[in-house]
């Protein structure tokens, strides 16, 4: 293959490439405008068959008028052959010759007009349906397009060293650090408080039994009780 073949294929892929880009991105103006299409074609048809269906009238109208003649004219001819007119008889025949034969052409007609009208009310029927149902599936396609940009916009958002949720935890992290250093310094004080009154000495000394507990009211009471059983009992 020579060089200026191998260079075309390439622009050709790369336009097939771009082509299909541009479809991609396009897609959903692609579907609004073929069903927009699918609709004006379908009013288009709809116009269609009312023209169709107003020439199917007159033909019927044509048939039942014919039919109604020919009925009209078969009781002339009866009438005249009862009268003996038979001459006038073979004319009145020859006129239902002429109108049968116009019946049985506007007959065709007629039934052209029926198998047409009830052939394009079922295709209209179709179409409606599966323009509702590309309808409905557009309506999905665009509600999943709009979650799609909803997680993308979140993702790139919420992703990388600057974005605003990770701003936020550091945030959140530097308080809590901040809070525990304070809460340390606090301990921290409280202890060397302690330590120069003594009181961290008294603490150690009274968890090893060494010294007693702190007086309370019910230590006190036992106490009383004690030396009020101890009088009684010298008394005694």
């Amino acid at each position: 293959m020579g060089i200026f073949s191998k260079l075309f294929t390439a622009l050709r892929g790369a336009g097939n490439e771009m082509g299909e880009s541009i479809i991609d991105t396009q897609s959903m103006r692609i579907l609004d405008q073929e069903l927009r299409d699918a609709k004006t074609h379908l009013d288009e048809a709809k116009e269609n068959l009312t023209k169709v269906i107003a020439q199917q009238i007159g033909a019927d109208r044509k048939v039942k008028k014919i039919k109604k003649a020919i009925n009209e004219h078969e009781t002339y001819a009866m009438q005249a052959l009862d009268s003996g007119k038979e001459d006038l008889a073979v004319e009145i025949s020859e006129k239902i010759a002429d109108l049968e034969n116009s019946l049985e052409a506007d007959q065709m007609v007629l039934d052209g007009f029926n198998n047409s009208v009830s052939t394009l009310k079922q295709t209209i029927r179709n179409t409606e349906k599966n323009i509702q149902a590309l309808e409905r599936e557009i309506n999905v396609i665009k509600t999943t397009e709009k979650v799609h940009q909803a997680n993308e916009a979140a993702a790139a958002r919420f992703s990388g060293s600057n974005s605003k949720l990770n701003s936020a935890t550091s945030s959140l992290e530097r308080i809590k650090r901040k809070q525990q250093e304070k809460t340390d310094r606090m301990a921290a004080a409280l202890a060397m408080q302690k330590e120069e009154a003594g009181d961290d000495l008294q603490d150690k000394m009274r968890e090893a039994g060494i010294i007693g507990s702190e007086a309370s009211g019910n230590s006190v009471l036992e106490r009383l009780k004690a030396k009020q059983k101890k009088k009684i009992k010298n008394k005694g």
